[in-house]
């Protein structure tokens, strides 16, 4: 009987298999490989062991088996199983055998695993690739990389818990990102930060949850654990092929398999519709990419569905285009959006200081909260989340959070605690059920702005104009600190002394 396998077993035959690419290319590819290849194992095993079950059940009959197997989550022809890939490792095409493995479960998962256009979710990855190296080279590394898989037996009845799998994944992915500098913004966002900006929007039974530019996929999935039941449905976008195929991957590792990712640009193209107009959700959710140069200004001011009828921003930050998407994309009168921005969102002006000026006016904010620095990859200026509430109703007011010094200093990157996450929430959960007043609610943390006092400050959001944090210095003892200085000078003197002396007995 097969051992039982758990986190640890499998993140470090993976960190195994991630030696096999060392050196030949670049870290921040490695996730395309490694991840694609646990998916096929996992898929692999789940179909081999629901086989078993069934001819168990059928008393061998292979036709009836057959015909039960097609109606599993995933059809795995005979030549995609990672076990017919392992016979063959020692063959001289066995990069080709593996995409061709990889387009054939693709093709007999049609509705699963491709987009709109047809294209497959491997269809950027190639084992077949001459940047593995020569022939020689890129073989050996593929045999490799087959063993060490070889390793984990990934049937759901040897794994140690349900969600092994997927939260292994998300591990990966971390690490991976950790690993990949700039790029990694592009693909994740760090599990705390979507933690937080989960309980802050916290969805009920029932909801439609969207993440329109949604990378691997880690914002939904944290947005969906909050939900307190099986009861809601996952939509999300994104623009890179390679990060949307994580995405796809990501939700059936986590079992969300009715989750609807779609791949396209989310401005120029948004994919979740219904009839002509952009489908409405519940609960919108994003990290877009800060400050986007050429997001799609030139065909924003005859944008189709009306997205950006509070102004359009400028073609340089598309920063204010993907807020205005969210906002247009939440259902009127009850829906929520959380999204991470730049600082320059709080308070720049021109166009976009005109769209915060309307969207204030018309009561969707409902809380800005400043995040500390180095908390993303790729980029170490600290950033802010704010949370727009289509049914705030009557109540006007906004809260302001200085969670800027909250969180475990880190050599690379910062990161929020626990502590630093439930702080914040409990803060926002008190002002969201009105037992926070005008004013200071804690002194140096938060405050509770009215409209009038926003609108004095010209709508400005800038977190400082409202929560005070300045700290005064301690009072100096000029007294005490001159005879600090005597003292100092005095043994600087008895040194000097000395060393002459010793100078002396050496002839200098």
């Amino acid at each position: 009987m097969s051992k039982v396998i758990n986190d640890q077993d499998i993140n470090r035959i993976v960190w195994k298999a991630c030696d096999t690419f060392r050196g030949v290319i670049d870290p921040s590819q490695y996730k395309d490989y490694i991840l694609t290849m646990l998916f096929l194992k996992y898929v692999s095993d789940v179909n081999k062991e629901k086989r078993k079950e069934y001819l168990k059940q059928y008393k061998g009959d292979e036709a009836r088996t057959d015909r039960a197997m097609k109606m599993e989550r995933f059809v795995v022809p005979a030549n995609s199983y990672f076990d017919y890939l392992y016979e063959h490792r020692n063959e001289a095409n066995v990069g080709e055998r593996i995409d061709i493995a990889l387009a054939d479960l693709e093709e007999a998962n049609r509705e699963k695993l491709t987009s709109e256009d047809g294209s497959g979710i491997f269809r950027n990855i190639s084992f077949n690739s001459s940047n593995l190296g020569d022939a020689k080279g890129k073989n050996t590394r593929l045999k490799n990389l087959l063993i060490d898989f070889s390793e984990l037996d990934l049937t759901p009845s040897h794994l140690s818990r349900k969600d092994i799998i997927g939260d292994a994944y998300e591990f990966l992915i971390a690490n991976f990102a950790s690993d990949a500098g700039k790029k990694a913004g592009e693909f994740f966002t760090p599990a705390e930060v979507s933690t937080l900006i989960a309980k802050l929007t916290k969805s009920e039974p029932g909801a439609r949850i969207y993440d329109p530019t949604c990378g691997s996929g880690s914002l939904l999935i944290k947005a969906a654990r909050e939900v307190e039941s099986n009861n809601f449905s996952l939509y999300g976008q994104e623009a890179n092929g390679s990060t949307w195929a994580l995405a796809v991957m990501n939700m059936f590792l986590h079992s969300y398999d009715n989750a609807t990712v779609r791949w396209g640009d989310t401005i120029r193209n948004p994919k979740h519709k219904e009839g002509d107009a952009l489908m409405k959700f519940d609960t919108v959710v994003a990290n877009p990419p800060f400050s986007l140069d050429k997001w799609g200004a030139d065909e924003a001011a005859n944008d189709q569905y009306n997205r950006f009828w509070r102004g359009v921003p400028p073609k340089s930050k598309g920063d204010w285009a993907f807020i205005s998407h969210m906002i247009e994309s939440a259902y009127e009168g009850k829906g929520k959006v959380g999204v991470v921005v730049p600082h320059g969102v709080l308070f720049r002006g021109s166009s976009e200081g005109k769209i915060r000026q309307r969207t204030i006016e018309d009561n969707m904010l409902e809380a800005v909260i400043g995040l500390p620095s180095n908390l993303f990859f790729g980029t170490g200026i600290p950033a802010a989340i704010l949370i727009f509430n289509k049914g705030k109703a009557e109540q006007t007011d906004v809260l302001f959070i200085d969670a800027s010094k909250d969180c475990e200093p880190g050599k690379n990157q910062n990161k929020l605690r626990d502590a630093d996450i439930e702080k914040v929430v409990k803060t926002y959960n008190k002002f969201h059920n009105g037992d926070l007043l005008q004013g200071i609610a804690e002194d140096k943390y938060s405050y509770v702005a009215s409209f009038d006092e926003i609108k004095e400050n010209e709508f400005n959001l800038n977190i400082p104009r409202y929560v005070d944090t300045f700290e005064e210095e301690e009072e100096v003892n000029i007294p005490a600190v001159q005879d600090e200085i005597e003292k100092l000078e005095g043994e600087l003197k008895e040194v000097q002394v000395e060393m002459e002396e010793y100078l002396k007995k050496l002839d200098f």
